[in-house]
């Protein structure tokens, strides 16, 4: 069993930047890949970014350059830094694991969290 809790999300004005964090608990032992989707009024939940427990990540080209995924394995977190930030960006953001990452594809895992809010006015 893992748990998954996210924060961090708020309202900002576009431009502006937020931190989401990501807090794993349980059987963490096996998490190494963790991903970010996001889910827009209406639309479909979409992958954000996912990273590995080495370094290793890959974005959504939505947010290439403006969105870093990073973690603390210490802490067992993974954080989404997102600067630049869009009215499209607006969504509740969730946090998934353990994921797996195959070439340029990410493969959701079984977890979820319960969601963060993002707004980002114009």
């Amino acid at each position: 069993q893992v748990q998954l809790v996210e924060s961090g999300g708020g309202l900002v004005q576009a431009g502006g930047s937020l931190k989401l964090s990501c807090a794993a608990s349980g059987s963490i032992f096996s998490i190494i890949v963790m991903g970010w989707y996001r889910q827009a009024p209406g639309k479909q939940r979409e992958l954000v970014a996912a990273g590995t427990g080495d370094g290793g990540s890959l974005y959504a080209d939505s947010v290439k350059g403006r969105f870093t995924i990073s973690r603390d394995n210490a802490k067992n977190t993974v954080y989404l830094q997102m600067n630049s930030l869009k009215p499209e960006d607006t969504a509740v953001y969730y946090c998934n694991a353990p994921g797996g990452i195959l070439g340029r594809n990410y493969y959701p895992g079984t977890y979820w969290g319960q969601g963060t809010q993002v707004t980002v006015s114009s």
